[in-house]
């Protein structure tokens, strides 16, 4: 029998608060969700900021999960203490140990219902392929930025973040909570059918390859002088090209996206992402195809 944990996080973020709210009413009311038979443990990820209805205290916990942070003894901040001991509790070798993880997020960019996923691990590319297949979500690959590193769910063997929105920050929202618990169930509806052998894999994975990212114009003191074009707000996994207007200037100039390759914006004027200097990051849209080890590995890891 498989020994297979799943861990369900919600509230890395602390002032995303739908998902966490669902993991209130899920203790209340059991059957809101079908985990169709799996072992799950849910947490919420950063408890203190949850409290105060803020993103987080000291640093983002969703940046506190990389092994300088971990390691350092020194480092006193309340997110990274939360990191350590979240593995601990949790990890693959912790005291109730997980090995899979599906980390709930909202965002107030135009997201819809979407999967990200952290680098080009077998298993966690297997495993977004069967929910794209079933629920058709688009797939945030994020790699190679040496900006953003530390993330949660690559601290676990396998690890997918749901993102859903739009929604703003500390707001309750009835769609947001039916997206969440729609994505949720399905990802361990597919969990579940890959352990007794029922899956059904995809022949491809059609994913949003992450290229970099665009911050607003700035003056020399750091104040942005233009804001979004209005033509972009609400059009994230559009594709735009040469020419499509990306940024006003109070004079009216228009800033206009400049190469020749056609790309794809995600997280557009997210709001958490004005303190990193992010307005937009922008993708290449791949389609793979799945390949056997991608399906071996996954298979491998839920059967324990």
């Amino acid at each position: 029998m498989s020994s297979l944990q799943v861990l369900l996080v919600a509230g890395t973020h602390g002032n995303e608060i739908n998902a966490p709210w669902l993991f209130e009413q899920w203790l209340k009311r059991p059957d809101l969700i079908d985990v169709f038979g799996l072992r799950t443990v849910k947490v919420l990820g950063n408890p203190i900021a949850c409290q105060k209805g803020k993103r987080y205290l000291d640093r983002d916990l969703n940046r506190s999960f990389s092994q300088d942070l971990l390691s350092d003894s020194q480092c006193k901040d309340i997110e990274v203490r939360r990191a350590n001991e979240l593995l601990h509790l949790y990890g693959k070798d912790g005291v109730n140990p997980c090995q899979l993880v599906l980390d709930c997020h909202s965002t107030t960019a135009s997201m819809g219902t979407s999967l990200v996923v952290y680098g080009r691990r077998p298993s966690d590319l297997a495993l977004a392929s069967l929910i794209q297949f079933r629920l058709g979500l688009p797939i945030y690959l994020h790699e190679d930025d040496s900006s953003q590193q530390g993330f949660l769910v690559e601290s676990w063997p396998c690890g997918l973040v749901l993102e859903i929105g739009p929604v703003a920050q500390n707001l309750l929202d009835p769609l947001i909570i039916k997206q969440t618990i729609l994505a949720l169930e399905v990802c361990l509806e597919e969990i579940s059918k890959n352990l007794s052998g029922q899956e059904t894999f995809p022949d491809q994975i059609v994913v949003h390859r992450h290229l970099g990212s665009l911050d607003l114009p700035r003056d020399s003191e750091g104040s942005p002088t233009a804001c979004l074009h209005e033509c972009l707000h609400g059009n994230d996994w559009r594709p735009i090209k040469k020419g499509t207007p990306l940024f006003l200037h109070s004079d009216g100039f228009v800033e206009r996206f400049s190469d020749d390759e056609t790309v794809v914006p995600v997280f557009i004027n997210e709001a958490a992402y004005a303190e990193k200097r992010i307005s937009m990051s922008l993708t290449r849209k791949e389609s793979w195809d799945i390949k056997e080890p991608w399906k071996r590995s996954l298979q491998s890891l839920l059967s324990g």
